[in-house]
């Protein structure tokens, strides 16, 4: 079993039924840094064996400890920006926040500077906090809803692993255009770039697959209150399957252009949130409300239906 010790290491004391293993052995399986993580380590000399620099391939025997430098961060680089940040969920390892529609998770272009990270940064600067600021999955900028930021590499790591193997659960909220008559369903549908729209996806028979379950909440005179799952995580995902059902999210500009006079940026949410804590394996389950744009939607279709 790896243990913590100061400075952000981690490490392991190999056993008699690991000997003859590879350093790469014992870190990629044993303590599961993944490939990508052990080409930056091995950058800044953060493996080492036995306290001494050591190389990828050097097999080990009984009793010799692996250590590897996961965490330990020096405060973030990036520039504080003050903001207000609804906290949901914080401990040691990592940050859940509820993010507001209209603010991106982290910069797509150098000179950006008001980002969810960038008040991350802020945030620990005034509490004294010396930790990374690591998005484990990212939303739209006019999508609102929870985010999960991780405060070290491993943790980081972690959870990113739960991403992938699907055990990280992400539901959303979404108010879309018509109603839909069955009452739950999954869209399976490959997504790849737009043939004419680099910036836009679509649904392509040469895309990555995708799938997205769904089920009604909801339902209006002509739209209706559903919550979706990710299977897959996809650019775009629920906004493109949700306009190739026929029914695209209200108020969005790039998939649909229907509600745009009732909501200012697409309806969706990302509501809840469910997996293992990366550091004692316990279940995690995170809810955020409907933001105030999205209450008032729903009350206005609801007013809209007859009987309503």
């Amino acid at each position: 079993m790896a243990e913590k010790r100061a400075g952000g290491w981690t490490e392991h004391t190999v056993t008699g039924a690991q000997a003859g293993q590879t350093v790469q052995e014992i870190v990629t399986g044993t303590m599961g840094v993944s490939r990508r993580q052990i080409q930056k380590l091995t950058r800044s000399r953060g493996i080492v064996l036995n306290r001494r620099p050591t190389y990828l391939a050097k097999p080990v025997q009984r009793g010799d400890v692996v250590a590897v430098r996961l965490g330990g961060e020096a405060a973030p680089r990036l520039a504080p920006v003050a903001m207000e940040l609804n906290v949901v969920y914080e401990d040691a390892h990592l940050l859940v926040l509820d993010k507001p529609p209209y603010l991106l998770v982290h910069p797509t272009q150098p000179d950006q500077q008001h980002t969810l990270v960038h008040g991350v940064a802020h945030y620990y600067c005034v509490r004294g906090v010396r930790a990374g600021v690591h998005p484990v999955h990212r939303l739209d900028r006019d999508t609102s809803g929870l985010v999960v930021i991780a405060k070290d590499a491993r943790t980081h790591q972690r959870l990113d692993e739960q991403l992938r193997a699907r055990a990280l659960r992400r539901r959303y909220l979404a108010l879309v255009d018509g109603v839909l008559r069955e009452d739950a369903g999954v869209v399976d549908a490959p997504i790849a770039r737009h043939p004419t729209q680099p910036v836009l996806r679509a649904v392509r028979p040469d895309g990555e697959p995708a799938r997205t379950r769904w089920r009604v909440i909801e339902r209006f005179a002509a739209a209706t209150l559903v919550e979706l799952e990710l299977e897959t995580g996809r650019t775009h995902q629920i906004r493109v399957h949700l306009a190739h059902l026929g029914h695209p999210l209200l108020g969005d500009r790039q998939y649909g252009r229907r509600g745009l006079k009732l909501i200012q940026r697409q309806a969706l949410h990302a509501w809840r949130l469910a997996f293992r804590h990366p550091a004692s394996g316990e279940p995690v389950e995170l809810e955020a409300a409907l933001p105030p744009d999205m209450t008032q939607l729903r009350e206005t279709l609801r007013g809209d239906t007859p009987g309503g």
